[in-house]
């Protein structure tokens, strides 16, 4: 066999390939594979999103550190499954540092991030969404900056499509700063939010309207409801296996809001909810920060600690392991009497110098 016609097999590979992922011409058909992050508050529902999202049926677990899974689709019958790979971030804004891990510069073109945020928890919810927005940015912004020396095209395309969800010609063009990669923001647990008083919605609602359009992002509101669940899956499907985006939008404050990236404007936003002499009172150098001032105003932000309220994964009995919980137990009294034997040599070495220093004294 000539070395141009390849090994037996090769041409086995190639056939069965060509026999799985046929398309209308008998080529092969190149497979979608993006990426996903969520994050968001601890406890905000992101797990529950992302199986109602691949549609599995199964009771959702709190998150301990970063998750993987993934889910699969067809575009149309007999051709391959894209692919979509779902992270997901626990530990509210205590574990920023693993950010990196999901997001590199092998896969930024085809990376997206939702961040949930609990509209049950307003005190929490700036906080949040700044810690989490501007972690995941410095990193990108790094990541971009070495592409613009090792592959500059990919930076310069990256950047252009930041901008693709507001057209050139819109009034806002010039006044917001999109997120370097897709953003979808949604507010979980509408059914505690919805209860709110109405003049707290409708603060809440407005700001995070003006956030989600100055980032250049979609904005869902959900929860439990399938109803909901089905519009932030419409959102999230885009990302995941380029499904249509939805056009529709619902800015009724009233009512749970729905605004695709590039359908809102600061015209219809408003200005920020506060009197015109309490913003005249807040120094701001950009207008998100006097957004951020207006909301923590009526919001002040709670003082908690997420690294406080981390719990051990090796005390949660959902991950009990007989073997390995004994050979820890071995391990931690190995390590004790390590420590009492450095504490003990470390408190015979003090007397011991405290004992010639002063024999030293006394003989002088």
């Amino acid at each position: 066999m000539s070395k141009a016609s390849g090994t037996l097999w090769d041409l086995a590979i190639a056939e069965v390939e060509k026999r799985e992922n046929p398309d209308d011409d008998g080529k092969r058909v190149e497979v979608w594979e993006k990426s996903i992050l969520f994050m968001g508050n601890k406890n905000g529902g992101k797990t529950t999103i992302i199986l109602r999202c691949l549609e599995r049926e199964e009771t959702p677990k709190p998150t301990l550190a970063l998750e993987y899974t993934f889910g699969r689709r067809a575009r149309r019958h007999n051709t391959p499954k894209d692919i979509a790979h779902f992270w997901e971030l626990g530990g509210g804004t205590s574990l920023l540092e693993l950010i990196r891990i999901p997001i590199t510069s092998n896969n930024i073109r085809s990376f997206a991030v939702v961040l949930v945020l609990d509209l049950s928890k307003p005190d929490e919810l700036w906080t949040t969404m700044e810690k989490l927005l501007q972690a995941t940015r410095n990193h990108v912004n790094k990541i971009l900056t070495k592409l613009e020396k090792t592959n500059p095209e990919v930076a310069t395309e990256i950047k252009q499509r930041m901008w693709n969800s507001l057209q050139r010609d819109h009034p806002d063009y010039e006044l917001v700063d999109p997120f370097p990669i897709p953003l979808v923001i949604i507010g979980s647990k509408y059914d505690i939010f919805h209860d709110f008083d109405s003049e707290m919605r409708k603060i809440i609602s407005k700001t995070l309207r003006f956030a989600s359009h100055y980032y250049g992002a979609s904005l869902v509101f959900t929860s439990k409801s399938e109803a909901l669940l089905l519009k932030a899956r419409v959102l999230i499907n885009h990302l995941a296996f380029g499904c249509d985006k939805s056009r529709s939008v619902s800015v009724d404050h009233s009512k749970p809001l729905f605004i695709p990236a590039g359908l809102d404007s600061l015209s219809q936003i408003g200005p920020p909810p506060a009197s015109d002499s309490d913003i005249g009172k807040m120094r701001a150098n950009t207008p998100l920060e006097l957004w951020k001032k207006v909301f923590e105003k009526t919001f002040p932000p709670k003082s908690f600690c997420d690294l406080q309220d981390t719990k051990d994964p090796a005390q949660d009995l959902q991950y009990v392991e007989y073997e390995v919980d004994v050979m820890r137990a071995q391990k931690n009294q190995v390590l004790a009497i390590l420590l009492c034997l450095v504490l003990v040599i470390l408190k015979i070495a003090a007397w011991t110098f405290f004992i010639w220093t002063f024999d030293c004294s006394f003989s002088h």
